[in-house]
């Protein structure tokens, strides 16, 4: 107890004589790193969550072709939870009277009360002002999809007749909630108050009718909704959440989460350099008086117990600083963010918290521990001999176990197996090219210095002389700025690839139902619209039947996923008819990842080319027999090809592609994409008018819902990157700070002995040019490599090696170092030399 309580009065004393101030500041620098950027995160990802609920109108939906009763209804009135009902059926749709009267079969959607839980529909009246809707609508009227009104005629104050009502149509939907998960249901689709649909009679003995079952609340209440609906499912119920939107608004979200887990891992990543550097100094600091306390008799548990038990409490302090810290700046930011995007952030969680306090004490174990360790065995004649410094065996083990739990962190932190392998073997490479190049460059300058003069000499010296410190600065700060500039390659490459894919002229409608015949004058009427040669694709529904001859058991299919979700996901997948098509040439939004794509050349069997997430959820390999059941008729091939899709292209693209001339004899109806000015209803007109049986998807309203998210994304992603530079930026400063009393030590002697200002000045910049210049080329070429693989392993972007970048990025790392390294060392010029002195040898 006598020791703890010379840790704490120790601990006292240094921080007041501010000997470990830069240590307490690493390390509450490299906590609230950590924490802020954790707390944003998690907010943001929560916010995104709710956002991307939107897209369903609640943050969960129960589907099922019956009424919706029992436990499952109970469970949706739990505390915290909103419900609303919608029930949704086909029926004809009537505008007009007599032999002018327009009929068209459409979906019928009756919504309760409070529907939409998320988001809202955007309608447009009889002035045509787009709004919010604030409700459903109202008794005795009705809404109307705005392509289906184009499709029928229909006008504001149009009566509408629905079974056997008629309703007065009051609105356009120019927007709803969940049009992104599903924008291939083409029929004219109304929208009624639920009140109204009892007397439209169309709710009678075996009417095909689709309930849902919509809840929002606060995520813990949803989480337990969707276990206790997932758990209680039954015949004919399924449940939707937000992982089942269309993969275009799934994977922008998908990649900010990457990108939001890269963030934390980088700051990670500083927070251990900065501690690094940081306890180098502290170690050497006590040196003298842990020599002092041998002579008097202190023994070595004694010294441990001291010096231990403060660096503990020194954690314990900068852990709690740090997180009251980064609890206030992620406030502040949320605040802002909130603002900025136009929806509410929810609080954060207390996981980010406990995050940052493991990061700092792991961080504290790691890399302050072993030279600490070896007060201990500073032999008392260190007292007279000040070269004599101490070695400790024992500190490699506690580094290789702390060094064992950063690797931890940075796997836990990563969330994925493929970022987290990445970064630690990009880490270590990194490190190890800088200490080798670190090591040359100290041989290079000892063999250049007597033919140097002047300052340049001087500071070119001093970085031989100091060998393994300056190894050490060159490898922290390598190593940091590779972790810098490898956020900011990727962030770059997101935020293009979302630029590029989410673009103004991207294809805004979808034809469908196209028949073979119709073909040539489908082209010729798109020619004369002005809209290019489309691309037409045969589309033919199919139902999974057998794979290598076996019938397909969708139980052993979920049984097999890693996970529940993914196993109901692809069992669903297999058990719906889904498209299939043929193409002999990939477009440039298809890429083959394994096997072989077939050419034009006819083929003696039926090949198969398959999404690469499709085949691995359902676990189809290269080589694979899959048959599939086309109206009543087998259709069989292997397996050659499996392809990645760009799903954010918003082109006709299918799971399963079959060779040429395998679907010909097949039923099938033609598909293409084109893009048409916003609002342009004459395409439609005239297509439809020719071709009546032909349908026109106008899915601007779903690419608007996708560009608000990826809008939403890159703000968020843009905030974190901008944090966590900031942060990064702080701890780098620290890092080099850490390592300055010898130079300052120099400097003032050289004062006294007559060196200017100037001279100092050059010498020192000369010194972290030669840092910073090796530092800076490593760190960019690392980042690059880096990102590539994490571009294409973990985001699935493309990448080609930028080499202006790399420049970029090697001229900005060493005029970070060089910036850096004269602002942690200013003091030897303001501060008068024996004052300097007085400090560092007192």
């Amino acid at each position: 107890m006598r020791a703890l309580a010379l840790a704490a009065r120790q601990l006292r004393r240094d921080l007041a004589s501010g000997d470990i101030r830069i240590l307490l500041a690493a390390l509450v620098l490299a906590v609230v790193a950590v924490t802020a950027v954790g707390f944003v995160t998690d907010r943001a990802a929560r916010a995104l969550a709710i956002e991307a609920n939107r897209l369903l109108g609640g943050d969960a939906v129960l589907r099922g072709d019956a009424p919706i009763t029992g436990p499952l209804r109970e469970a949706a009135r739990a505390p915290g939870l909103r419900h609303a009902d919608t029930v949704g059926l086909d029926t004809m749709i009537r505008v007009g009277e007599g032999e002018a009267a327009q009929l068209k079969l459409g979906e019928l959607r009756a919504l309760g009360a409070g529907f939409p839980l998320r988001g809202s529909f955007r309608i447009a009246g009889a002035d045509g002002i787009e709004r919010d809707a604030t409700g459903v609508p109202a008794p005795g009227t009705l809404w109307m999809g705005r392509a289906g009104a184009e499709t029928l005629g229909a006008g504001i104050g149009d009566e509408v007749g629905i079974g056997e009502s008629r309703l007065r149509l009051a609105a356009i939907v120019v927007q709803e909630p969940d049009a992104a998960l599903d924008y291939f249901n083409v029929a004219p689709r109304v929208f009624l108050n639920l009140d109204d649909l009892g007397a439209t009679g169309l709710v009678q003995e075996g009417s095909r009718i689709r309930y849902r079952l919509v809840v929002a609340g606060d995520a813990a209440a949803v989480d337990r909704f969707t276990s206790a609906a997932r758990d209680g499912l039954q015949r004919g119920q399924r449940l939707e959440t937000a992982a089942d939107a269309r993969p275009e608004v799934r994977s922008a979200l998908d990649r900010a989460g990457r990108f939001l887990g890269l963030a934390a891992l980088v700051s990670v990543v500083l927070a251990a350099v900065a501690v690094a550097m940081a306890a180098r100094r502290h170690s050497a600091r006590h040196l003298q008086g842990a020599a002092v306390m041998r002579c008097l008799g202190a023994s070595q548990r004694t010294l441990v117990v001291i010096h231990v038990g403060e660096l503990m409490l020194l954690g314990l302090l900068a852990c709690a600083v740090g997180i009251a810290i980064a609890y206030g700046l992620q406030w502040a930011i949320g605040a802002w963010l909130a603002g900025l995007l136009g929806i509410g952030i929810p609080p954060a969680g207390p996981l980010p918290a406990l995050q940052g306090m493991g990061v700092g004490m792991v961080v504290l174990l790691a890399f302050a521990a072993p030279p600490v360790l070896a007060l201990r065995r500073v032999p008392a004649l260190r007292v007279l001999r000040r070269d004599l410094d101490a070695t400790e065996p024992s500190a490699w083990l506690v580094a290789l176990a702390g060094l064992g739990g950063m690797a931890a962190l940075l796997w836990w932190q990563a969330g994925s197996a493929t970022l987290g392998l990445a970064m630690l073997a990009g880490i270590a490479v990194t490190l190890l090219v800088l200490a080798t190049l670190a090591w040359l460059l100290i041989l290079v300058v000892r063999r250049l210095r007597t033919r140097l003069r002047g300052s340049l000499r001087y500071g070119l010296a001093n970085v031989s002389r100091r060998a393994g410190t300056s190894i050490a600065q060159v490898s922290a700060l390598g190593l940091g700025l590779m972790a810098l500039l490898l956020l900011t390659f990727v962030r770059t490459d997101l935020l293009d690839r979302w630029r590029v894919s989410l673009a103004e002229d991207a294809p805004n409608r979808f034809v469908i139902n196209v028949q073979q015949e119709q073909m040539p004058g489908v082209r010729a009427l798109l020619a004369e619209q002005g809209l290019g040669e489309p691309v037409l694709y045969p589309m033919v529904r199919g139902r999974l039947a057998t794979r290598n001859g076996e019938a397909v058991d969708t139980a052993d299919i979920a049984a097999s996923a890693d996970d529940a979700e993914d196993g109901r996901r692809a069992q669903r997948r297999a058990e719906r008819e889904f498209n299939l098509s043929t193409t002999s040439v990939l477009g440039d939004d298809n890429r083959v990842t394994a096997g072989r794509f077939w050419g034009a050349a006819p083929l003696a069997a039926t090949e198969l080319s398959v999404e690469e997430g499709f085949a691995e959820s359902l676990g189809w390999q290269l080589g694979d027999r899959i048959a599939f059941d086309i109206a009543g008729r087998r259709m069989e091939g292997t397996v050659t090809s499996l392809r990645s899709v760009d799903w954010e292209s918003f082109k006709p693209n299918f799971f399963v592609l079959a060779s040429p001339g395998a679907l010909d004899s097949y039923p099938a109806s033609w598909i293409t994409a084109v893009g048409v000015p916003r609002g342009d209803t004459a395409f439609t007109r005239a297509l439809v008018g020719k071709y009546p049986n032909v349908s026109v998807i106008d899915v601007d309203a779903v690419l608007d819902q996708v560009r608000a998210t990826a809008d939403q994304v890159s703000t968020v992603v843009e905030v974190v990157f901008w944090f966590a530079l900031a942060a990064g930026v702080l701890v780098l400063l620290a890092a080099i700070s850490a390592s300055q009393d010898e130079r300052l030590l120099e400097g003032g002697v050289m004062r006294v002995l007559g060196a200017s200002r100037w001279q100092l000045r050059l010498a020192q910049a000369s010194e972290f040019a030669a840092i910073g210049l090796i530092s800076g080329v490593v760190a960019a070429i690392a980042a690059s490599v880096l990102a590539g693989v994490i571009a294409k392993r973990v985001f699935d972007l493309p990448w080609q090696p930028d080499l202006a970048m790399v420049a970029i990025g090697a001229a900005v790392g060493v005029a970070a170092a060089l910036v850096a390294g004269l602002f942690a060392t200013r003091r030897v010029l303001d501060a008068p030399p024996a004052v300097t002195l007085r400090e560092l040898q007192g």
